[in-house]
């Protein structure tokens, strides 16, 4: 019979499960639910794929784009057909029963082959009969296959002439009457599909983005609401249930927040409320990037500007160019630290809403967004739920085999194995403006499963890397080859600094464009001046900068002078609460730089090296201070999640630009402060740190001091003539030299803290001019032409250490990358390793483990409270209101602190099972015994509920 014939009623056995519901017996056609997906695939194309994301497949795929759709179409509907073999269909004895005669007659011997790995061998052949070329790694039939069978998150290596071979799919997966199934289906979706031409190539680029596609679309369509209604309904022929997949598709994807798009062009004081006009390089963008990108299309920007300028704006400005002439639609704004992204999330939350748009989801992405109200409850679902869709189908999914598949599983802590990041987290970032902490985008870069979901959510948007210039080596190596695959599929970028060295620009950009094709620009600086904005377009590779003019304008109008003000301290650790700090110690020169907080109100930070030296600093300032208990706040990286937050909330709330400025209130915390925190502090005092760190904290003092002018929100003794003043403590020996204290060459290399040290007095005897001193500030420490280094034989030898650390990071963090775009020969080559999110490193050191401070009752029951009213759930189906006070509770801290945890630090058994909790450990304080202290190996840990987690390594 024909495909036409096929598709009728009483065409093609439809009897071959692809759903079941175990709890109703409930049986779903597989022939149904590879059209279902199909159908979602053709809706995704039209509705969430970018104009973008359609040239780079139909370019890969060297066929026109309404072709393309067709091809994609076809290939996502075939993703399942591996599910057509003796041994998926054997999983559920009340399905398999209903199987034809002919088909359990040629079941012959029943071997385990999971389904994903089947769809990839048996479509081999199959795309091959329908003309695909099967040749080598990079023929249009194996790599179609190979996305057929990554459809579970991972490419998988294809044998044409072994495991994949024709004798063997006859040997393994089932006889003549399968295979001839198996054929009639894949012929009948080519004809919904309606394909009319084989595609002459697939390129690694366009096979990345149809996987991803594929990928969602099987989550859109595996939804048990989606599917059991369709199982109750009454049967069809293929033809007419592919018509009404269809219109369901288009309703679902509508529904999940998937469909792309626009925002109305509105003023410029419209979209960012609280402005009156562009400043002189937000007018620059405006003015001359889009004839450029209109003439030159996609490319890489890069803007640096003094610290409080409005890089934000210009960033949004960039993106809403370059999606209006690039074929992106969206913003991903990727950020350092989750402290930012909160931030970040609010600016650009307010930034679409202010177009008012019907309807327009945004998503904030990071390790505890679970905690931030821009998440409903449903987020903290067990398995694989998401901001966009509700919880998945457990435990009546069908991919039960893959669990112990050894090319197919994930792999983390626990014995069930559930993966320490919340599953789904990747379908957050599908959504169509974006706030992320970069590291869930580097998982893109990584060999992780789904990232070629990862990659199709980053490449229809304009990313934005905020703060570029503060990752470490390791971090920054896989930026670097995340900045490669984004240039190799067209997608725009725009990187955003205060202190970014000339070098790192430059190397950031040619990152990119080797990505997008292009070759011999070793010799090119990409360095856009200081302040000042560099695009790159992807075509050419050629720089174009902001104009001398519009750059002589913004510096002119950002001019402001600051001091920095050192004082050599002794460093002495607190040790005992009621110790008095001596003259000249580093907590009495904290105490008297407080001053004139103290007397006359203000607002003030003191800004520590170390979690160990805030809470020190903290406990010492508690016993001295005079004022209310609250206007002394503690907040660093080792408390509640929960307080973390609030305290955070509140201190952009009340310091930022129109916030209810309290009349003294002074922040005791540690390097939390330093990224893109849109806050005003009138006095600050801050541990020795690298002169870019410096620069950061240095841009909180004073900032909103023009657009306060003519108010009264200074204290008294503020003098509006003279500059904001930073002042610095400098450890030193008793000899007067630079002496770092122990730990904080960890915090940040030693070189770059001994360079800043020797600079600083130098920088006393004139006020600082910003922006004009700080890029020739930044590239005398951070620069690839920093001198210091050279002039002992000492900061030779820590620069050496430096260096070797360096390339130690860089090293390591390569082991794990995915090759680039021009380098994968087989798909495969994007997952060589079995590499979980939960084992993905994206910063150097040892991953976190979550401790749960909790209490012990008499009779032992363990609760989250002293007084014991709530006690810890230990039960199989958690609630989101107990994960999310479950959560609120518990703090990160590095796996090695806890590595030695008895059985008295191991939770309930019940969390084991969840993804979320399987990994954390408790840490019980005695309310009998009073004892809190904890020891675990050579790590002592004590929960103090005003300082935070208190730590000490024994010697």
């Amino acid at each position: 019979m024909g495909a036409a014939e096929d598709a009728r009623y009483d065409g093609v056995d439809r009897r071959p499960w692809g759903k079941f519901d175990r709890a109703t017996l409930r049986v779903y056609s597989l022939l149904f639910h590879l059209i279902d997906v199909g159908a979602v695939a053709g809706v995704l194309w039209d509705r969430f794929l970018t104009p973008s994301q359609r040239k780079v497949i139909s370019a890969g795929l060297n066929v026109p784009q309404e072709r393309a759709r067709s091809v994609v179409c076809f290939l996502a509907a075939m993703h399942d057909i591996g599910k057509l073999i003796p041994y998926f269909q054997s999983l559920e004895p009340a399905a398999y029963v209903r199987l034809g005669e002919e088909l359990l007659r040629d079941t012959g011997r029943v071997v385990h082959v999971p389904h994903a790995r089947a769809s990839m061998h048996v479509g081999l052949h199959l795309l091959g009969e329908l003309g695909f070329v099967v040749g080598g790694n990079d023929s249009p039939a194996v790599r179609a296959a190979q996305c057929l069978g990554g459809h579970h998150g991972r490419f998988l290596q294809l044998d044409v002439d072994g495991t994949a071979s024709v004798q063997r799919v006859e040997a393994t997966l089932g006889g003549p009457a399968w295979q001839d199934l198996r054929r009639r289906y894949a012929r009948l979706l080519w004809h919904l599909s309606g394909v009319d031409e084989v595609p002459g190539r697939v390129s690694v680029e366009a096979a990345v983005l149809i996987t991803g596609l594929t990928m969602v679309a099987d989550r859109v369509a595996s939804q048990r609401r989606y599917w059991v209604p369709n199982a109750d309904t009454p049967s069809f022929g293929a033809a007419e249930h592919h018509s009404r997949a269809r219109r369901q598709a288009e309703e679902e994807v509508e529904r999940l927040g998937l469909a792309r798009f626009s925002l109305d062009r509105i003023p410029f004081t419209t979209a960012h409320p609280g402005l009156k006009k562009p400043n002189a390089l937000q007018g620059s963008v405006m003015e001359e990037l889009p004839h450029l990108v209109a003439e030159r299309g996609s490319g890489i920007a890069v803007v640096t500007d003094a610290m409080g300028t409005g890089k934000s704006v210009t960033a949004l400005e960039m993106a809403r160019i370059f999606n209006e002439h690039c074929g992106t639609q969206g913003v991903m704004w990727l950020l350092p630290a989750t402290a930012a992204a909160d931030q970040a999330y609010e600016v650009l939350d307010r930034y679409v809403r202010a177009h008012q748009p019907e309807y327009a989801p945004v998503t904030l992405v990071h390790h505890h967004s679970d905690l931030n109200e821009a998440y409903t409850d449903r987020c903290l679902s067990p398995a694989d739920a998401s901001v966009l869709d509700g919880p998945p189908d457990d435990p009546f999914t069908d991919d039960r085999e893959d669990l112990c598949a050894d090319d197919e599983s994930e792999y983390g802590p626990g014995a069930a194995g559930p993966d320490r990041w919340l599953r789904g987290r990747d379908n957050a970032l599908l959504a169509q403006y974006t706030v992320s902490t970069t590291d869930q985008a580097q998982m893109a870069a990584l060999p992780v499963r789904h990232s070629a979901l990862r990659l199709l959510a980053l490449s229809g948007k304009t990313v934005v890397v905020d703060e570029a210039h503060a990752l470490e080596p390791f971090s920054q190596l896989q930026l670097l080859r995340l900045l490669h695959w984004l240039g190799a599929l067209n997608c725009p970028v725009v990187l955003l600094s205060a202190t970014m060295p000339a070098s790192t620009a430059t190397e950031l950009v040619r990152a990119y464009l080797s990505g997008a094709g292009r070759t011999g620009l070793h010799g090119a600086s990409f360095a856009p001046g200081y302040p000042g904005w560099l695009f790159a377009d992807a075509a050419t590779a050629i720089a174009h900068r902001m104009s001398e003019p519009a750059q002589g304008q913004q510096r002119a109008a950002q001019r402001r002078t600051a001091r920095i003000r050192i004082r050599p301290v002794i460093y002495r650790p607190l040790e005992q609460a009621d110790r008095t700090a001596e003259a000249g110690e580093r907590l009495a020169e904290i105490a008297d730089v407080l001053q004139p907080v103290v007397r006359h109100g203000g607002c003030a930070a003191v800004v520590c090296a170390t979690v160990a030296d805030a809470q020190d600093t903290y406990e010492y300032l508690r016993r001295i201070w005079t004022g209310p208990p609250d206007e002394l706040v503690l907040v660093h990286a080792r408390v509640r999640e929960r307080r973390r937050q609030n305290t955070l909330e509140d201190l952009r709330r009340r310091l930022g630009p129109t916030g209810p400025r309290p009349a003294r209130r002074v922040f005791v915390t540690t390097s939390l402060l330093d990224v893109s925190l849109d806050i005003d502090l009138d006095l600050m005092v801050t541990d020795l740190a690298s002169l870019a760190r410096l620069l950061q904290r240095l841009g909180r003092l004073g900032r909103f001091t023009r657009m306060w002018t003519g108010q009264d929100r200074r204290p008294a003794w503020w003098n509006g003539d003279n500059s904001p003043t930073l002042t610095v403590l400098h450890p030193v020996n008793s000899r007067g030299a630079t002496a770092l204290p122990p730990g904080w060459d960890t915090v940040e290399p030693a070189v770059a803290l001994h360079e800043t040290a020797r600079l600083l007095p130098a920088l006393e005897k004139e006020p600082l001019v910003v922006p004009d001193d700080v890029q020739a500030l930044v590239e005398q420490v951070h620069g690839v032409t920093s001198g210091f280094a050279a002039e002992t034989t000492r900061l030779q030898q820590m620069a050496a250490a430096h260096q070797t650390r360096t390339s130690r990071q860089e090293q390591l963090s390569a082991v794990h990358l995915v090759p680039p775009a021009k380098r994968v020969s087989s798909l495969a080559d994007l997952h060589r390793q079995h590499l979980t999110t939960a084992q993905a490193a994206t910063r150097p050191g040892l991953l976190p483990r979550r401790l749960l401070p909790c209490h012990r009752s008499a009779d032992g029951t363990l609760t989250l409270d002293a007084a014991g009213l709530y006690p810890l759930p230990d039960q199989e189906h958690l609630s989101p209101r107990h994960l999310r006070s479950i959560l609120e509770h518990s703090l990160p801290v590095p796996a090695a602190w806890v590595a030695r945890a008895s059985a008295r630090h191991q939770p309930p058994a019940s969390w084991k099972q969840h993804p979320l909790l399987a990994d954390i450990v408790l840490l019980p304080a005695d309310s009998v015994t009073r004892e809190s202290e904890h020891r675990f190996g050579q790590h002592w840990l004590r929960m103090d509920e005003e300082l935070g987690l208190q730590h000490r390594k024994l010697q």
